[in-house]
């Protein structure tokens, strides 16, 4: 039954999505009332609308995009890109390191890798190609680096990865404290790794191509960057200190002797402190923007601009909260067939070890992201995924903190539905062959990480 709802699932996005051209929330709504149709479980209906609307993981995503919106529509954040510029343009390739950091960065809060790419990328890589980047090069950094951000908090694809651990806990009767801080931690952690790889790459092809520095009258200046945006330059604080904080403080498992918030808030008072902060930190963020841009431009932030803003972004979002919402309703339902007990079963008896799991999963979510969003992917195997690696001695909060990573950045950038790379290739104006060939190479280093963490061979802050 599992195997055949998964098949159906499958055939069905790709019908409707793929070639029918229709929305992908769509999708995931006929295909959650086909699979209804299949099991017989029309008497729970109710059941799964209720575990689907009543995830707090589905409105933080809402009140993250919100906030991504409004540091877009403000300009506040153009002062980070120009900071990296100035502080790496005058170095050999500094052009694509900068694109590296500062699309990495933004990526991580808009939670969108093509989108990222058609923003960030208008300035990055014009900067690559004036230096001497190629145009394939520069449009395959580009879109590199702007999908880490889909595995960097605060990206939505790490609150889908939150929930997937916490429902396997619930699943596996673990009586688990770790506080969503500590998480997002171990998310950085993973990251770290894979922005290393991203610069080393750069490094690499900077020497194949013989690429130099940028030219010294198209470098921003550090100390006007720092006096007419320096209040944006505060951004990036706000929005990590809470979570660091809760990282230090409310950490009872780690770091009982730091577990401040639990001796004065009690368990469930830390508790729901963590889980406000997604709420709280976005609205912060989000209202600091506003204010800075106030006092420097006061028609731009007022009122009926930004109800417009939001009212344009939150039609644009619908469908991203509809197909999260069949997401979550298909991962109910498949847990009430006990689907990822039969495909646990199934997968065990191929023998495969961690050794198998890590260089297969990776492969499997890669071809699956080409039709099912990375975050529906998380909410509706990642539970799964966490429990079979699991069964083989694999850390579970290693491989939630993977999700995002194996479910949303693989499939980005693997042709032939690299959404990022044709955003990159449209800017960069390269040529569409040499940039899948110059591509595979970043995939073959994305996918060999991707392995080499999930086996635990690397060194993770948090763990």
């Amino acid at each position: 039954m599992s195997l055949l709802c998964l098949t159906v699932m499958l055939i069905v996005i790709c019908l409707w999505f793929g070639i029918l051209k229709r929305p992908i929330w769509e999708s995931m709504g006929l295909s959650f009332i086909v699979l209804v149709f299949i099991t017989g479980t029309w008497k729970n209906l109710q059941d799964y609308f209720n575990a689907g609307l009543t995830t707090s993981l589905l409105y933080s995503m809402v009140v993250f995009t919100a906030m991504s919106a409004i540091l877009s529509k403000t300009k506040i954040i153009d002062g980070a890109v120009n900071l990296i510029l100035g502080m790496l343009g005058r170095i050999p390739g500094g052009a694509g390191y900068a694109a590296v950091i500062a699309s990495a960065f933004m990526g991580a809060l808009s939670g969108s890798g093509p989108a990222n790419v058609m923003s960030t990328g208008v300035v990055t890589i014009k900067c690559m190609k004036d230096s001497g980047f190629p145009a394939e090069l520069a449009a395959n950094v580009e879109s590199n680096a702007s999908y880490l951000g889909n595995m960097i908090p605060p990206s939505a694809n790490i609150v889908a990865a939150f929930g997937a651990l916490a429902a396997f806990w619930a699943a596996s009767g673990v009586d688990n404290t770790m506080s969503i801080g500590s998480f997002w931690i171990v998310c950085w952690g993973c990251s770290v790794w894979f922005i290393i790889s991203r610069i080393l790459t750069v490094f690499v092809f900077c020497k194949v191509y013989k690429i130099k520095a940028m030219e010294p009258e198209k470098i921003p200046s550090i100390s006007e960057t720092f006096k007419s945006n320096w209040q944006g330059l505060l951004l990036p604080v706000i929005i990590l200190v809470p979570f660091i904080v809760d990282f230090l403080f409310n950490n009872a498992t780690a770091l009982p002797e730091t577990a401040y918030f639990v001796e004065r808030l009690g368990k469930d008072g830390a508790k729901f402190y963590s889980n406000s902060l997604l709420f709280f930190v976005a609205g912060i963020a989000a209202i600091y923007a506003v204010i800075v841009m106030y006092f420097k431009n006061k028609e731009s932030v007022s009122f009926k601009n930004i109800t417009k803003m939001l009212s344009k972004t939150y039609k644009g979002i619908a469908g991203t909260v509809g197909t999260c919402l069949f997401g979550y309703m298909i991962g109910a339902l498949f847990n009430d067939i006990n689907a990822a007990e039969e495909l646990t079963v199934i997968l065990d008896g191929l023998n495969m070890g961690k050794y198998g799991l890590a260089v297969v999963i990776p492969i499997i979510t890669c071809f699956m992201g080409m039709v099912i969003p990375g975050s529906s992917l998380v909410s509706i195997f990642g539970t799964l995924f966490i429990g079979l690696f699991y069964a083989e001695g694999v850390d579970p909060v290693l491989v939630a903190a993977m999700l995002p990573c194996i479910c949303g950045v693989m499939c980005g950038i693997t042709p032939p539905l690299a959404l990022g790379m044709y955003a990159g290739m449209s800017i960069a104006e390269s040529d569409p062959g040499k940039t899948i060939k110059n591509g595979l190479w970043w995939v073959a280093v994305q996918y060999i990480l991707e392995v080499i963490v999930l086996l635990g061979w690397l060194p993770i802050l948090g763990l």
